[in-house]
């Protein structure tokens, strides 16, 4: 049996966002959808692509509860979101402020 793909974290995620999003927000959707990109944008070069039912699908939530956790995640810019129409899939990057480019 092949070995199962690593992800790696930062440890802010755990040690800040997780109780500033769930704790603090108390939108514990919020931070399984920014996980749930964090692991295809790990995948991706792009960005990770997803639609919200695929998203859903992912996470287990209702896709109004990915579209508010979206919502919440790009007001934080925790993700960013490239539409490039109306009905096209968006492509999503997962941002970290926390690390600051030298």
């Amino acid at each position: 049996m092949p070995a199962a793909p690593r992800l790696e974290l930062d440890a802010y995620v755990v040690d800040v966002l997780l109780p500033d999003l769930v704790g603090h927000d108390r939108r514990p959707s919020a931070f399984l959808v920014y996980l749930y990109l964090w692991r295809h944008a790990a995948d991706a070069r792009r960005g990770a692509e997803a639609s919200l039912r695929a998203i859903a699908e992912g996470t287990g939530l209702s896709k109004r509860a990915v579209q508010d956790a979206v919502a919440r995640l790009e007001r934080r810019r925790l993700v960013a979101v490239e539409r490039r129409g109306p009905t096209a899939v968006p492509v999503y990057t997962v941002l970290r402020p926390w690390i600051r480019k030298a």
